[in-house]
């Protein structure tokens, strides 16, 4: 039976939504190609007509997940709230692809961490485009400081067994940030002589 492009489209949509999910919730290692399609409602021979093996899907979800990141920051504090959140930490399969998927990139192949690093990028300038202030390299260190607090503190809150020690890397690093990063300026009312 000939599937049409437009299945072929939403089947290969459906692969990388799966794997993605699978791979942020278990890591590469543990996920097979079978377990991905199985999860896509798919046979184990329909992946070969989508990718070659297991490393490029790898990095085809990677820059999949990626296109998107961060691109609904509207308000960066709330946004920042929500990621040092105890449901993010508790999510990782629906969660950000950097705190879950990071620190197993460097056994992946060129593509894959390729596919990582024009992510990464990406997702900074965006960040660094929604901080406040006038002078762009300022803001790209401050959104390159803040990120990485953040996937830092989240990558930790998960891997500790300690709950209390969990919430405290969560909240600390909300109060950090929140002491060290610029905010929008606020025009104070000019005083008047009375």
């Amino acid at each position: 039976m000939k599937v049409s492009r437009e299945q072929m489209v939403e089947n290969r949509r459906r692969i990388l939504q799966e794997a993605s999910r699978l791979f942020r919730d278990r890591g590469f290692a543990a996920v097979t190609v079978a377990d991905v399609m199985k999860a896509a409602g798919q046979t184990h021979g329909g992946f070969y007509g989508h990718f070659a093996s297991k490393d490029e899907l790898i990095a085809a979800t990677i820059a999949d997940t990626l296109a998107g990141e961060g691109s609904a920051m509207t308000d960066v504090e709330a946004w920042t709230d929500t990621y040092l959140s105890p449901l993010h930490r508790e999510n990782p399969d629906q969660g950000c692809p950097m705190a879950s998927l990071a620190g197993l990139m460097r056994h992946q192949t060129p593509d894959a961490r390729a596919a990582m690093a024009r992510g990464l990028d990406a997702h900074l300038d965006r960040f660094a485009q929604a901080l406040p202030g006038d002078d762009d390299a300022a803001r790209r260190r401050a959104a390159i400081g803040r990120w990485a607090a953040m996937v830092g503190a989240v990558v930790l809150a998960r891997a500790v067994d300690d709950a209390a020690l969990s919430d405290e890397l969560l909240r600390e690093t909300r109060a950090w940030i929140a002491g060290t990063q610029p905010h929008a300026r606020i025009p104070q009312k000019e005083e008047t002589d009375a």
